[in-house]
């Protein structure tokens, strides 16, 4: 009986009981990433756009169990995999040790995929893959050191730590082309390991997968000091996650906190103390992968990093197979009523929903916005969003409730907060703009009046550099002014011009 499934994928399938595999050879292969058995819930074929269930029967633990005997021994990372293949096998246990859950993912050498980054490998510098789990950043590794083996002639050597780059086996699979394989014995060995392959097997590049660790990272600059090509992938999703995480921050060159003088802080418009890079980053070039076609591509990592500590946009450029584009900041968003003219003139008091009140509040410092974060809708003039959190019921109730402006951004980033609260504040040159000629039109009707009827005219009490204009536009007409009461009522009064003014 001829198998549905390919050569490689009926090795994974063959582990399953029997009706989990009489079930999956009615399904198609193509997109199938994982199986996922669970003791007591159904099990499921998990594909890129939908889940299957292959069965209304709960998973058994006579069903783990066949699945574990044909596997044979999880590692110390709880990963197994079979012998020749890319497929791998994680384990789930309970307090006990016991298994209790199986994710039996699908591994598949697919060439092509690092045509967008090919001219990155390509140039000798070390480059660094994020992106969120399972977007493909394992696969890419592996295409990548298959060409710059055997098509750059290149010493490639991967460091495998849960074998599932080269596959499971003392031989690694041909996906990886010439390169060779060092494997891992435990995952918090993983350092020693690629400082072992630098100092005994002479490579040009080291491709190594899950960069997680301080003393991984450590390692990673050691090698990269030496003149060796790195191309890794670590945990996050953006560049500017991993110069917020303090464990992997000094890939991209760390940060340090450093002390202004005043005149260098006055000249940077910061206040004194400032975060800096640290140190040139092990991985010059840096991918964000957003999706399989698509990518943001950061040519030059300390200039994207130091934009970053500025509260800049990080910038790059978006890679898709129909070409490249730069990446522009996004405007901010804005919903409901604006500002009012009076809160503006005053302190700004925004109340942060799902946003890190911690990061507003630096940025309001180091940008030196008029403005402070309060802990209570009903005492803001404005909230601040996460953009993805808008449709919330409780933001809509508070929303329905004060009638308060909602300024969104896409994340809580230190330069989206920062442009974002420039956009409000540019509301506020606006709105100040909008009260002088008011105020304007409202001197020159009281000089009127005054002229045609002598009597003294009071105005509507004004701040003290709009009482200034007022002033000059009385003195053209050769009357007298004087400011009177005290702040914030203190206005200016008019008088005939045979009236002096009070003292």
């Amino acid at each position: 009986m001829t198998t549905p499934f390919s050569d490689e994928l009926a090795l994974l399938v063959d582990v399953l009981p029997l009706a989990l595999r009489e079930r999956l050879a009615t399904l198609p292969e193509d997109g199938l990433l994982e199986i996922v058995m669970d003791l007591g819930r159904p099990p499921q074929a998990r594909y890129a756009d939908r889940v299957e269930v292959l069965e209304d029967r709960p998973v058994g633990r006579e069903d783990i169990a066949h699945v574990v005997a044909q596997v044979g021994e999880f590692g110390a990372d709880n990963r197994a995999g079979i012998e020749g293949t890319l497929h791998r096998i994680s384990a789930i246990r309970n307090r006990k040790g016991d298994v209790i859950g199986l994710t039996l993912r699908v591994g598949r050498a697919v060439s092509g995929t690092i045509e967008l980054i090919r001219d990155l490998i390509a140039s000798g510098r070390s480059l660094l893959l994020l992106g969120r789990p399972g977007i493909g950043k394992t696969t890419k590794l592996r295409e990548v050191a298959r060409v710059l083996a055997d098509d750059y002639g290149r010493r490639v050597v991967v460091i495998d730590t849960s074998n599932e780059i080269g596959g499971d086996g003392d031989i690694p699979h041909p996906a990886i082309g010439g390169a060779r394989r060092m494997q891992v014995p435990r995952p918090e060995k993983q350092h020693a390991v690629m400082i072992e392959a630098v100092e005994n097997h002479m490579p040009e590049v080291i491709v190594i997968d899950e960069i997680g660790t301080e003393a991984e990272a450590l390692a990673a600059r050691t090698i990269a000091e030496r003149g060796v090509q790195l191309i890794g992938t670590a945990h996050g999703n953006t560049l500017e996650n991993l110069v917020q995480n303090p464990t992997l921050s000094d890939l991209v060159g760390g940060v340090q906190t450093v002390t202004l003088g005043d005149e260098e802080a006055r000249f940077r418009g910061t206040q004194k103390t400032v975060a800096e890079r640290k140190a040139p980053p092990t991985f010059e070039q840096v991918v964000e992968l957003v999706g399989r076609d698509e990518l943001i591509v950061h040519t030059d990592t300390a200039a994207a990093v130091d934009s970053i500590l500025r509260g800049e946009d990080a910038g790059g450029i978006r890679r898709t197979p129909d070409g490249e584009s730069r990446v522009e900041a996004p405007a901010p968003e804005t919903a409901g009523k604006p500002l009012s003219s009076e809160a503006l003139k005053g302190e700004v008091r925004i109340y942060p929903y799902a946003v890190s009140r911690d990061l507003v509040e630096r940025v309001i410092r180091s940008f030196r916005f008029d403005a402070r974060t309060v802990s209570s809708p009903e005492r803001a003039d404005m909230i601040l969003a996460l953009r993805s959190r808008a449709d919330d019921g409780r933001l809509r109730r508070i929303l329905g409730a004060t009638g308060l402006p909602l300024h969104t951004v896409k994340k809580s980033s230190t330069a989206q907060i920062r442009r974002l609260l420039n956009h409000v504040f540019s509301q506020a040159e606006e709105t100040a703009e909008a009260d002088i000629d008011a105020a304007v039109k409202e001197a020159e009707a009281a000089v009127q009046k005054v002229l045609e009827e002598a009597v003294e005219v009071a105005l509507a009490p004004q701040p003290r550099e709009v009482r200034k204009i007022q002033h000059h536009i009385v003195n053209r007409y050769h009357l007298v002014a004087e400011s009177v009461g005290s702040d914030p009522l203190r206005h200016l009064v008019i008088y005939p011009d045979w009236t002096e003014a009070r003292s």
